[in-house]
């Protein structure tokens, strides 16, 4: 797992990007993907975004945090 990566969250609602936890992501994961498997969809997302990538999953999109 990349431990040192800072991802942000944006729902389809919201105009600005959201620094998120890795303890949140799951829960949105959750939220978003029902009983599936989180803990791999979180790494899935981690390996997309951090080639600078935007990925969306159900109301939400999530991208590395830019400095």
């Amino acid at each position: 797992m990349i431990l040192s990566m800072k991802i942000q969250t944006q729902y389809h609602y919201e105009k600005t990007w959201t620094d998120t936890t890795d303890k949140d992501l799951l829960r949105m994961i959750e939220e978003e993907i029902g009983d599936a498997d989180t803990e791999g969809t979180l790494k899935y997302v981690k390996e997309v975004v951090k080639n600078g990538k935007v990925i969306g999953i159900g109301q939400c999109k999530f991208r590395e945090k830019r400095d």
